[in-house]
């Protein structure tokens, strides 16, 4: 498949490949050069929210988790 790069550098990915690969509007992808060819992967993004939901344990209030991170409690 064929992409032809538009004058502000910009490439539409082919519509086949996209809905292949999952790539949706909103996607992130990490470009790299590799041995001269172009290579896009799908970024790997963790929320941060995500990334820490379960830390604090349950039962706590955030008034006390806040306390006890400033060293309060």
């Amino acid at each position: 498949m064929e992409a032809k790069v538009a004058e502000r550098g910009q490439v539409t990915i082919p519509k086949a490949l996209r809905e292949r690969l999952g790539i949706a509007p909103g996607t992130v992808l990490d470009f790299e050069a590799e041995n001269g060819r172009l290579v896009a992967v799908k970024a790997e993004r963790v929320d941060k929210l995500e990334a820490i939901y379960g830390h604090f344990g349950s039962g706590r209030k955030a008034d006390d988790i806040i306390a006890a991170l400033r060293g309060e409690k």
